[in-house]
């Protein structure tokens, strides 16, 4: 028996593999009502947090606060290592965040879910998914948050390459010699991912991946409470932030309840305001709100329209790759994700695509079951990874007169097996004192070759090429300047590992002084003996 954890910016999701079947865990709430997914929340008094269930008991309580989607954090600002979470009280490392919330999530495994053995996490193999997007930052702090938690994990997946597995495993017939590629369309609590996956026989192999780090469930939740203050006359900058936070989240379930046939969303806005709120504020105890769904998709149109440039810009390269139109060759548009479910998503997928648009039964639980199948060696899958992302630096050229930017590792990467790395080697004479190395990771790159899509800065390496500099402290305070003679002879090893992981080893060829970096770390590196 092993699990699949899908760790989401709403709801987490476990699913286990137990003698051929993968069913999605329930979990046994703070109000003793049974849900199938894991309340990706945490509560906060200023001296304690709580995770989960434990989480959503605190809520309305004196002193505690509520905090959402605190997963987004990993895909904002900038790649390192130690990024915060900023609650109301005070700031935590998010990793240190995330481990927490992942020792409860063990913890209520045994205690209050319905775990076919009552088997400590740690004597579990575990296989769990990031975004397809997520930056190298975002996979390492994941990584180390399960590590610290002390999961034993075997494998991480792109969350639409484990739906791929799901679908396959329910959708087979679908595929034909002709149509074997399947396009992944996964649009979660805060992040929107596609993946394009060629299936044949049970060997998988994921062709192409784009996605937008910062788009989901979440942004429709803002795009219906706008609606909703503005119909009744307020602004979302007339609230206190914790007014904000209560609306949205009554948003969030309001929004959830809406299917083909909803004609209107009734927003309680009196309901979710304090006394002193709604004085302030002027808003009646009974205020409420009805905003028609039509005046709401039509409002979310341009976040759909956003995920649809992407599967065109997917299916506009892979096309270019092989010097054919790929549209023709899939079998189906898979959708998946919690946020999927609103029917403004399905009518505009089926617009585009037709009657091959095929929404899982189980949106919510389909990567959690691909990542359980994945894993279990009797279901015989057998799944090739790719990069995902396109990674790289900023060099000068021409004689320092201009900037490029030079890719290290790209999309069509494939990661190797585990335990194993994928390498690129550069070696070169260095004509500067000082090497100042400037990473970045990205979603694509534009007609120029520049970085596009989502753009992720990692970090200012700087390695002395002169010898005489390589006692300093701190290479910051020195201007880089060009000899008409090289310092050193420079090899740079990059090695990326199955999780897309990327490790960085710069050496002087001819005296071994070397420096390594694992991406990211804490803080900027700086060159040291």
């Amino acid at each position: 028996m092993h699990l699949g954890i899908d760790f989401g910016t709403t709801r987490t999701v476990v699913a286990v593999a137990d003698r051929g079947n993968y069913p999605v865990v329930t979990f046994t709430g703070h109000d003793s009502a049974l849900y199938d997914y894991y309340p990706s929340v945490i509560a906060d008094n200023g001296h304690e947090l709580r995770f989960g269930f434990s989480a959503l008991a605190m809520e309305g309580q004196p002193g505690w606060e509520l905090f959402r989607s605190f997963k987004r954090v990993l895909y904002s600002g900038d790649g390192g290592f130690d990024r915060m979470l900023g609650l109301k009280q005070r700031e935590l490392p998010i990793v240190d965040v995330i481990a927490g919330f992942l020792r409860q999530l063990a913890h209520d495994l045994q205690e209050r879910s319905n775990l076919p053995v009552k088997v400590p996490v740690q004597q579990l193999d575990t296989v769990l998914a990031v975004p397809a997007n997520a930056h190298s930052a975002a996979r390492l702090i994941t990584l180390e948050a399960f590590r610290i938690a002390e999961y034993r994990v075997m494998a991480m997946l792109n969350e639409p390459s484990a739906a791929g597995i799901e679908y396959a495993h329910r959708h087979r017939s679908s595929l034909t010699s002709k149509r074997d590629n399947v396009l992944v369309y996964d649009m979660g609590g805060g992040t929107f991912d596609s993946t394009l996956v060629l299936m044949r026989d049970h060997k998988h192999d994921v062709l192409l991946s784009r996605g937008l780090g910062r788009l989901g469930g979440d942004d429709f939740d803002e795009v219906l409470l706008c609606l909703a203050l503005r119909t009744y006359g307020s602004r979302a900058n007339d609230l206190p932030a914790e007014a904000m936070r209560r609306l949205k989240n009554h948003c969030r379930e309001q929004k959830e309840k809406v299917h083909a046939n909803t004609r209107r969303v009734l927003i309680e806005l009196g309901a979710q305001l304090s006394p002193e709120e709604r004085v302030a504020l002027g808003v009646d105890e009974d205020a409420v709100q009805m905003v028609s769904t039509q005046d709401f998709e039509a409002a979310c149109h341009p976040l759909v329209n956003r995920t649809l440039d992407v599967l065109g810009q997917l299916q506009s390269d892979w096309s270019k790759e092989l010097g054919r139109d790929v549209l023709p060759e899939i079998a189906g548009i898979y959708v998946v994700g919690g946020a999927s479910s609103l029917p403004v998503v399905l009518r505009r997928l089926r617009d585009e695509y037709g009657r091959r648009v095929h929404r899982s039964n189980y949106p919510s639980g389909a990567i959690a079951m691909g990542l359980a199948i994945a894993l279990d060696h009797d279901a015989g899958y057998e799944m090739t990874e790719r990069f995902s992302r396109q990674f790289g630096v900023f060099r000068e050229t021409q004689s320092g007169t201009a900037v490029d930017f030079d890719v290290i590792f790209d999309s069509s990467t494939v990661l190797p097996a585990r335990g194993q790395f994928t390498e690129v080697v550069r070696r070169y004479p260095a004509t500067h004192n000082l090497g100042h190395y400037r990473y970045v990771e990205c979603g694509w790159l534009d007609g120029a070759g520049a970085p596009s899509g989502d753009i992720t800065s990692f970090a200012n390496v700087r390695f002395a090429f002169d010898s005489q500099l390589r006692g300093q402290d701190d290479l910051a305070e020195i201007p880089v300047h060009r000899a008409d003679y090289p310092y050193c002879e420079v090899e740079e090893n990059y090695r990326v590992d199955e999780n897309g992981v990327i490790e960085l080893t710069i050496r002087d060829v001819h005296n071994g002084y070397a420096k390594q970096h694992r991406f990211p770390r804490r803080g900027e590196l700086l060159c040291a003996e």
